[in-house]
């Protein structure tokens, strides 16, 4: 029994060093490519071609979606402003925020002595088709004047000047000063490059007003 028990494990011994080291080697794979997944549908992708990354896409999003105010406006003047933004069809995207600002310089005609003296000019510039004007009935230096409009800067209030003397206008001047104003600026949502140069081009043509980001 033990002399079949030494045959049987010599054999055994026997077939595992045969086949671990002298059997015939594995036969090469003649066609690893046929056992993937559809392999004439891979491709090199070039750099060039990758997706943008999500931060790029979000970013672009973040653009698309600005939000731009163009000011600012008196409360006489926002109304226009407002019909002027009508042909781009913004609805309910455009909306006001009120505010207030220290203007430095302003556009007057010079006291005219008396109330009917004051309406007589008001009439003049009605008649030159100027409607943007402010009779002063306070006490002080200025009754009886008319405020052709208040800016933040002298140049915005030359601007004003030239545009009215073109109109007509001979008596106006520009002078200092400093009041606090209510100012208007209409904001626009969901502002992408095509309506943002729009709106450029539209506070580029209106002196006094400028383009900007939402605060």
């Amino acid at each position: 029994m033990r002399a079949l028990f030494l045959l049987l494990l010599l054999a055994n011994l026997g077939f595992y060093a045969w086949s671990r080291y002298g059997g015939p080697a594995d036969a090469p794979d003649a066609a690893p490519l046929s056992r993937q997944i559809e392999p004439e549908k891979l491709k090199v992708i070039a750099p060039a071609d990758l997706p943008p990354p999500v931060s790029a896409v979000k970013k672009a999003t973040a653009l698309a979606l600005a939000c731009m105010e163009w000011g600012s406006f008196t409360v006489a003047e926002a109304p226009r402003a407002e019909q002027a933004l009508e042909p781009l069809g913004l609805g309910t995207r455009v909306t006001q925020r009120r505010g207030e600002e220290v203007a430095g310089w302003w556009v007057f005609i010079p006291p005219q002595g008396s109330r009917q003296a004051a309406l007589r000019k008001a009439t003049e510039l009605k008649d030159l088709g100027i409607g943007d004007y402010y009779v002063i009935p306070d006490e002080g230096e200025h009754r009886w004047a008319l405020s052709l409009g208040i800016f933040r800067s002298e140049e915005a209030a030359q601007a004003r000047l030239a545009a009215l003397r073109a109109q007509g206008v001979r008596s106006a001047r520009v002078g200092a000063r400093e009041t606090v104003v209510p100012r208007i600026w209409l904001q626009v949502k969901s502002v992408d490059a095509p309506l943002q140069a729009r709106l450029k081009e539209m506070a580029r043509q209106v002196e006094g007003t400028e383009l900007r980001d939402c605060p």
